[in-house]
C-alpha cells in the first residue's frame, strides 16, 4: 500500500510541475517556440531542454500539437521539438540513477519559504516546489519497495531473462495509463537499484514507454487539423521507429552493450540517454523524408480556418511592398474577426463543444498574429528614414491597433461561455431569443463596415445602423434587469455582460469606421490631384 501511495504522489507531483512550469513560461515562450524551430537542429536542442525542465515528453509534444494546430509553428517545424523531448526524458533518470533525488528536500523547503516572501521570485515558489516533491516522492517509492528485496520469488522472476517483446508491451502499457514516460522509466531505476529486476529486463521496459507516451498525444488530436494530426502521427512513428531499430540490438548483443558502468542503475540509464540520442539524431538525418512519408499518409487534408502567410514579414523588402502587403491583411484581419465573432456567439446560444473549441483556435492564432504584427512593426518602422513612410505606417498600425481591441471584444465574450460552462448554466429561451438579436444586429454591422470599404454606402444610413443597434441594446437591458430579479434566473447575468461587452464591440466598431472613411477619403483626394 506505502509503494502505490508513492507513486500516486509522484504522479501527481509530475502533472503539477509541469503545469506549474506551463504557467509561467506563458504566450512568450509558445511564441519563443515558433520562432526558434524554423532551423531543426535548434528545434531538438529545444525540446530536450523543455523536456528536462517540465519533466514531461507527454506535455512537450501536446504543447507543439497545439502550437501547430493553431497555425503558430508548421508540421515540419514541430518534428524536432518532438524528437528533443525524448532525450530531455532521460535528464529524470540520470538524477535517480546518480542518487542525485537526496537533494529533493532543499527543494521543496526553498519553494515553501519562497512562498512567504513577497519579491519578483516569488512566481517560482511552487515550481521549485513540486520539483523537490517530484523527487521526494521517488525516494519514498525507493523506501517502500525496500522490503520486496527479500521476496526471493519475486526478485527470480524479475532477474529471470524474460521476453524482450513482453517487455516492451508492459512498458508501454504502463506509461499509457499513467500518461508519463518518466513514471516507467523512474520505477524501472528504482526497481534496478534495489536488485529487484535485471538489467536486461529493464531496457525493453524503458523503450516501450517511449511508445506508451504517444497515446496523450494521439488523444489529443481528435479535433484538431490535419497539420496537428501529422505531428502527433509523426511522434508515434518516430518512437516506434527507435524501438523497431534497436530491438534486434539488444535481443544480439544487450549483454555486450557499452554502457559505461557497472552500477546496473546508472548502466540503465546511460543506455536510456544512448536509445533515444541515437535515434533522435537519426531521424533528424532523414528529417525530410520522414515527414514526406507522413504527408503521403495524412495527404494535405483541409485546414480548419486559413493561416495568413507572414513570410511578408520581411524587412529587406521595398517599402510600397511591405506597405501593400500591410493594406492587403487588413480585411483578412477583419474578416477574420467577424466569422470568429459568429462562432462565439454561436457556441453561447447552441452550446455545442465543437464550435466553441473553433472559436477558442481562432482566438489563440489570431494572437500569435498580433504579436508578430506588433514585433514587425517596432522593428521596421526604426529602419523607415522618410517622413512619408513613417506616417503611412502609423496610419495602417492605428487601423490594425483597432481591429485589435474589436478582437479583445470578442474574445472578452467567450468569458460568457466560460461561465456558462463552470456553472452548469444553461439559458432560457427569452435569453436565447436576446443573445440571437444582439449576436444578428452586430453582425450586420460588420458586413455594412466590410461594404462600405468597397462600395459606396451612404454615411447617414450607417449612423442610422448604429443608432438603431444602440436604442437596441438598451431595450435590451431594461429587459435583462427585469429577468435578474427573479431569483431562479442564474442565466440573466451571462445576457448582461453579452450586452456590456456588445456596447464596447460596438464603439470599437464605430471607430474603425471612421479610420476607414479618413482612409478612403484620402486615397479619394490623392487620386483626385493624380488627375489633375
Amino acid at each position: 500500500m506505502a509503494s502505490v501511495t508513492s507513486i500516486i504522489l509522484f504522479v501527481f507531483g509530475l502533472e503539477n510541475f509541469s503545469k506549474e512550469v506551463q504557467r509561467i513560461t506563458g504566450e512568450s515562450f509558445r511564441k519563443f517556440l515558433g520562432q526558434a524551430t524554423k532551423f531543426p537542429g535548434i528545434g531538438l536542442i529545444i525540446g530536450a531542454v523543455v523536456t528536462a525542465f517540465i519533466q514531461s515528453s507527454s506535455a512537450t509534444s501536446i504543447i507543439a500539437i497545439s502550437l501547430v494546430n493553431a497555425g503558430v509553428i508548421s508540421f515540419k517545424n514541430s518534428v524536432s521539438i518532438i524528437f528533443g523531448a525524448n532525450i530531455g526524458t532521460t535528464f529524470t533518470a540520470q538524477l535517480v540513477a546518480f542518487k542525485l533525488t537526496a537533494f529533493a528536500p532543499v527543494f521543496i523547503i526553498l519553494g515553501f519559504l519562497l512562498s512567504f516572501i513577497k519579491s519578483k521570485y516569488s512566481i517560482f515558489a511552487k515550481s521549485l516546489f513540486y520539483f523537490g516533491f517530484v523527487f521526494f516522492s521517488l525516494n519514498l517509492i525507493s523506501h517502500a519497495l525496500a522490503p520486496l528485496q527479500s521476496d526471493v520469488r519475486l526478485i527470480e522472476f524479475l532477474t529471470q531473462p524474460q521476453n524482450a517483446f513482453l517487455g516492451v508491451l508492459v512498458g508501454a502499457l504502463i506509461t499509457a495509463i499513467v500518461q508519463s514516460s518518466s513514471v516507467t522509466t523512474g520505477l524501472a531505476i528504482i526497481f534496478t537499484q534495489q536488485g529487484l529486476m535485471s538489467l536486461e529486463n529493464a531496457v525493453p521496459v524503458l523503450m516501450g514507454a517511449n511508445i506508451g507516451t504517444t497515446v496523450t498525444a494521439l488523444i489529443s488530436i481528435i479535433n484538431m487539423d490535419i497539420a496537428a494530426k501529422k505531428t502527433a502521427l509523426a511522434h508515434f512513428f518516430f518512437n516506434l521507429g527507435g524501438v523497431l531499430l534497436f530491438l534486434p540490438i539488444v535481443i544480439l548483443w544487450g549483454r555486450d552493450l557499452p554502457l559505461f558502468s557497472d552500477d546496473p542503475a546508472i548502466a540503465l540509464a546511460n543506455f536510456h540517454l544512448g536509445f533515444n540520442l541515437i535515434s533522435s539524431l537519426a531521424f533528424l538525418f532523414f528529417l525530410r523524408p520522414f515527414t514526406s512519408l507522413i504527408d503521403k499518409i495524412m495527404g494535405e487534408g483541409k485546414m480548419d480556418f486559413e493561416r495568413v502567410d507572414l513570410s511578408f514579414f520581411n524587412a529587406e523588402e521595398d517599402f510600397s511592398v511591405i506597405e501593400n502587403k500591410l493594406e492587403s491583411n487588413l480585411s483578412y484581419a477583419y474578416s477574420f474577426i467577424q466569422e470568429t465573432y459568429n462562432l462565439v456567439t454561436l457556441s453561447i446560444e447552441s452550446n455545442y463543444k465543437g464550435v466553441y473549441e473553433a472559436s477558442k483556435k481562432r482566438i489563440e492564432y489570431f494572437e500569435f498574429f498580433r504579436s508578430e504584427l506588433l514585433g514587425f512593426f517596432s522593428s521596421f518602422i526604426g529602419s523607415c528614414s522618410v517622413e512619408s513612410e513613417v506616417s503611412s505606417l502609423v496610419r495602417i498600425m492605428s487601423r490594425y491597433e483597432y481591429l485589435f481591441q474589436i478582437h479583445d471584444s470578442v474574445r472578452d465574450i467567450t468569458s460568457i461561455k466560460d461561465t456558462l460552462d463552470e456553472n452548469y448554466i444553461e439559458l432560457k429561451s427569452d435569453i436565447l431569443l436576446i443573445v440571437r438579436e444582439i449576436s444578428s444586429e452586430t453582425l450586420s454591422l460588420f458586413e455594412e463596415i466590410s461594404k462600405e470599404e468597397h462600395e459606396s454606402i451612404e454615411k447617414s444610413e450607417m449612423k442610422k445602423k448604429f443608432s438603431d443597434f444602440q436604442v437596441d441594446l438598451i431595450k435590451h437591458n431594461k429587459s435583462i434587469l427585469k429577468i435578474m430579479s427573479m431569483p431562479d434566473r442564474e442565466d440573466a447575468g451571462a445576457a448582461l455582460h453579452l450586452i456590456t461587452y456588445s456596447q464596447r464591440l460596438k464603439d470599437k466598431l464605430v471607430h474603425y469606421k471612421s479610420l476607414t472613411e479618413e482612409k478612403v477619403s484620402k486615397d479619394t483626394s490623392i487620386l483626385v490631384n493624380t488627375k489633375v
